[in-house]
């Protein structure tokens, strides 16, 4: 027979998570800011052992260090583009209708920024303390009203379910720690580990409590489509939009219909199917458990059930969009310090949807160029042959290697999965570019990886097919397809 627990004892426990979760929320920023305060206190300690001017100079250094940083740190004390009720009346409808039907009764603002987020932030407007919403221009192009008002929801309840200091401290703490092991050297890591495992429960159930409010207020069909496509429009802008800003950028030029462009990527059956490959197997890389949200098949499957929504079944349309969409691009493409270019100072403008296929497949990512020199050939056909025996005799790891340096450094548990993706990904784009030469065509103008046979029925995603030849251990569909192929040769 179970023993009840007494009011003593719950309370005794409680008091004993609260307790947890203050010294995790302590002990991770200082352990982040460890190296910092022990290269500062040698150097404090060379300059005492430097002369009596030590205390004259240590003061001074102190005083660089923080002038240079509030001169890198120096931004706008609230990021994005500010909606104006008068100027978007139904997105303020919106998000006041959500909020109340939460009960959320602070002040709020509502801005706009131009990558795939939504995130709520405290600050201070005229002494008040405000909160801010930031809502990605991509998710309010692509979300429908219920979906929109699913992923509000969420937000805004993050102040019931995270408004307590300590769970503030929390998940501060997680956030600092965790991007100290995003460098090259990572000597925390064997303490930081343990203590982000440590902190991450409390961090997911709040994070599935505002999941379920969402339900609640949006509707649970509506809920789980948010989730599944924030995540896809988030993959896919950091796979697409920031490489070609990148590549157009080196070229002195910048994108003028990024977003019309995502929202055409986006519409690609292939592009979603990688995207969600692509984001499951991120969810998989995360040794240090430092990620702050749980893997999405979790979330959709913990939502309740609630049937139907308030809220429409259409994108809501921004009055003000023209005029949004544009400062979006410019703050995307650096131009926003300078709001009236003299001629001939701002890039090229360049339209991603004007530009060849083979142009758009190729902008920024040139894979056949890393394969041909990781396996020292001079013809695409000679460096897929070599990595595809490679990919036989199971040496694959040791080219994975010489094709992404950083693998060597990457944590042991990762390693595996992210030497797959660095292989699938070098070695797939090549391949279909030697199958094109055979009668094969490419079959996405987005991805240069997914080709249709001479025969126009079956179509091949290659980046998938070696994938999971590497995960199965078992090559033999990957090197009949190369065989059967017949490639032609041909010089660079």
């Amino acid at each position: 027979m179970d023993t009840p627990i007494s009011a003593s004892e719950g309370t005794t426990a409680a008091e004993d998570g609260r307790g947890r979760e203050w010294l995790l929320g302590i002990a991770m920023p200082v352990l982040a800011w460890l190296p910092r305060a022990v290269a500062g206190s040698a150097l404090l300690l060379a300059l005492y052992l430097w002369g009596p001017h030590w205390p004259a100079a240590a003061a001074l250094f102190l005083l660089a260090v923080g002038i240079s940083r509030s001169v890198l740190e120096t931004r706008d004390p609230l990021p994005g583009r500010a909606v104006r009720p008068e100027d978007e009346p139904e997105l303020a409808e919106l998000v006041r209708d959500v909020a109340e039907r939460l009960g959320f009764r602070e002040p709020l603002l509502v801005r706009i920024v131009p990558v795939v987020q939504a995130s709520l932030g405290r600050t201070r407007v005229s002494g008040v303390r405000t909160h801010v919403l930031l809502l990605g221009l991509p998710l309010l192009r692509h979300l429908t009203e219920a979906q929109l008002a699913s992923v509000i929801a969420h937000e805004l309840a993050h102040e019931k379910h995270l408004g307590e200091r300590r769970h503030r401290l929390l998940r501060f703490g997680r956030a600092v720690l965790a991007e100290r092991l995003e460098g090259r050297f990572r000597p925390l890591a064997p303490l930081a580990a343990p203590l982000l495992r440590a902190g991450r429960p409390r961090l997911w159930a709040q994070e599935t409590a505002a999941d379920a409010d969402a339900a609640r207020i949006a509707g649970t069909e509506a809920t789980a489509e948010a989730l599944r496509r924030a995540a896809l429009l988030h993959t896919v802008f950091e796979a697409f939009g920031e490489r070609w800003m990148s590549a157009l950028a080196e070229e002195d030029a910048w994108p003028v219909d990024l977003y019309d462009a995502l929202d055409t990527a986006v519409s690609d059956p292939y592009v979603a199917r990688r995207a969600a490959r692509a984001a499951a197997e991120e969810d998989a890389m995360d040794p240090y458990a430092a990620a702050d949200h749980p893997p999405l098949d979790r979330r959709v499957a913990a939502l309740p059930a609630h049937s139907g929504t308030p809220y429409g079944d259409a994108p809501l349309a921004l009055r003000t969009g023209a005029a949004v969409t544009a400062w979006c691009d410019r703050q995307l493409a650096g131009l926003d310090w300078q709001p009236e270019p003299e001629p001939g100072d701002e890039p090229d403008r360049v339209r991603v949807l004007d530009l060849p296929a083979d142009r758009l497949r190729e902008l920024g990512f040139d894979a056949r160029l890393a394969l041909l020199h990781a396996t020292d050939r001079d013809s695409s056909t000679e460096a897929v042959a070599q990595a595809l025996d490679a990919l036989a005799d199971g040496s694959w790891p040791r080219l994975a290697r010489r094709l992404e340096p950083a693998l060597r450094r990457a944590p042991a548990a990762v390693r595996p999965a992210f030497a797959r993706s660095v292989l699938a990904g070098a070695l797939s784009t090549p391949f279909a570019e030697v199958l094109c030469t055979t009668g094969w065509t490419y079959t996405s103008r987005w991805l240069g990886s997914v080709v249709t046979a001479p025969d126009g029925e079956r179509v091949v995603d290659l980046h998938e097919l070696i994938g999971e030849a590497l995960i199965g251990g078992d090559p033999a569909p990957v090197l009949a397809l190369w065989t059967s192929a017949e490639p032609k040769e041909w010089a660079v």
